[in-house]
């Protein structure tokens, strides 16, 4: 009977000491932090970042200054202090935004904008040949204070995009999706890139062609490259006079025109499907000559 009971309690023991265990390590002194620039593109960098120890840390980007020196130790904390401002700010937007829809389980700070440990980290929505800093920074999770030095990174942005890429496309029941392929055939989320589907029967109403439509489109692109809706990631292409991708209509004739926007215009294809159904499915990529309808920069 006691043996049991000893049992007993070093089992109930074991499950306190463990639910009370804090969420995760982390040190503030003598770490250092590694950046590796993987992938530096137009519109987007790719990077690797490292610690020495387990830390929480701040990284991010922005626009290089000429006439200031963020590694001078007369600037560091503050630069250091601003960006975590900066950061935080971000952080009680969204955390207010949650809490309006009545969201209560909310992140605290350090695990919604703080990396913990070895990260790879896209920045995108970038200008082309723009010189950044990439940067990082031990953080106190609990004080929201800098710790150590700041570690920083110079980039140039390229003047067009170092990415081939080439597009799948999909069309499954009402929905419509698009996949930036790498030359590995990797799908890249985080290349830029755009999408517009028109119903034929619609141009043929307004008397315009489908090359007059995507030749106007390509060219807005061209004028306004980083406006909202230049999407970034896997989704949906824009469907213009559709109702939010779900009224495609049987026996219908679609064209449906991508684009890359890393710097520039770039892999550009049309495609054109005659939609069968709601259960119909279509894979298409851009070596799909039977429905290419337009390849390459108009």
């Amino acid at each position: 009977m006691n043996k049991r009971w000893g049992y007993i309690w070093c089992l109930l023991l074991i499950f306190t000491v463990w639910s009370c265990k804090p969420e995760a390590k982390w040190e503030t002194k003598d770490v250092d932090i590694f950046i590796d620039i993987n992938t530096l593109s137009a519109c987007f960098v790719e990077c690797k970042f490292e610690t020495n120890k387990d830390a929480y840390f701040l990284i991010s980007i922005t626009e290089a200054r000429n006439n200031y020196d963020p590694l001078d130790p007369n600037n560091q904390k503050q630069f250091m202090t601003l960006a975590i401002d900066s950061a935080n700010m971000e952080y009680i937007a969204w955390r207010n935004a949650l809490l309006l829809q009545g969201e209560f389980n909310i992140a605290p700070f350090a695990s919604h904008a703080l990396q913990y440990g070895s990260t790879d980290h896209f920045f995108t929505g970038l200008k082309q040949n723009t010189d950044y800093w990439v940067y990082a920074f031990v953080v106190n999770p609990e004080t929201l204070t800098p710790c150590g030095r700041l570690y920083l990174e110079r980039i140039h942005t390229a003047p067009s995009s170092t990415v081939k890429i080439k597009f799948d496309y999909r069309v499954k029941g009402y929905w419509d999706y698009c996949y930036p392929l790498d030359s590995t055939g990797r799908i890249n989320t985080h290349y830029p890139y755009t999408g517009l589907t028109h119903d034929s029967a619609e141009l043929a109403e307004s008397g315009i062609t489908p090359k007059e439509v995507f030749e106007s489109w390509l060219e807005l692109k061209r004028d306004y490259p980083y406006q909202e809706n230049a999407f970034f990631g896997v989704k949906a292409v824009e469907n213009d006079g559709l109702d939010d991708h779900a009224v495609f209509q049987e026996g219908h004739t679609y064209y449906t025109a991508i684009t890359g926007l890393d710097g520039d215009i770039s892999s550009s294809v049309v495609y054109k499907f005659v939609w069968n159904g709601y259960f119909c499915e279509y894979y298409f990529t851009d070596t799909d000559s039977t429905n290419i309808l337009k390849k390459g920069v108009w």
